[in-house]
């Protein structure tokens, strides 16, 4: 649309402009107000503010534009400003999608390590003699799980050990979710 109107110039109310993108601007001030004292680390919430801020930015940009065309009346402030926002939301509409994508494919959690995790495991966990089969992913951006398979050393108690890798793996990495199988030592 903005390429279109600077190809091809139409008439543009000033005032009509700036009444209707203050009105606009004054709605998406009140959005982003309910919206901005969410919870940040939801992903759902944090795609609800960048639409929110783009349709802001949006209004910002119509109410600079109108404002250049009635006092020198360059019609091209418009779509010139209309394709600034564009690309503003699109840079950010890129961002959330890869986040969105990266745990839809079940994608290993950011500061969640696997080699981290077998090795503290190992390190910390009384009974833990091997650490194996271990996947992370998550769930949502804010809820990672865990999945692995822990082999009890001769004389470890397998619940107690299940229960402690647990607890490891809630504390140290903050993993709250965790499906933890315990096989014996092969003798």
């Amino acid at each position: 649309e903005a390429v279109h109107r600077l190809l091809a110039p139409v008439e543009v109310m000033g005032g009509l402009m700036m009444v209707v993108a203050a009105g606009g601007l004054l709605v998406n001030i009140a959005a982003f107000a309910v919206l901005h004292g969410g919870d940040r680390q939801d992903l759902n919430l944090r795609g609800a503010l960048w639409h929110v801020a783009g349709d802001l930015l949006g209004s910002v940009a119509a109410i600079v534009a109108a404002g250049i065309i009635l006092w020198t009346g360059w019609t091209p402030a418009d779509p010139i400003l209309s394709a600034l926002v564009a690309v503003l939301v699109i840079v950010a509409g890129v961002r959330i999608m890869r986040q969105s994508g990266h745990i839809l494919l079940e994608g290993t959690p950011q500061g969640l390590s696997v080699p981290d995790i077998v090795h503290d495991l190992k390190q910390n966990v009384p009974g833990a003699a091997q650490v194996a089969h271990v996947h992370a992913w998550s769930l949502t951006e804010s809820r990672p799980l865990v999945t692995l398979e822990v082999t009890a050393a001769p004389g470890a108690n397998p619940e107690i050990l299940r229960r402690d890798v647990k607890a490891r793996l809630a504390s140290r990495f903050k993993v709250s979710h965790a499906t933890v199988e315990v096989v014996s030592a092969p003798e």
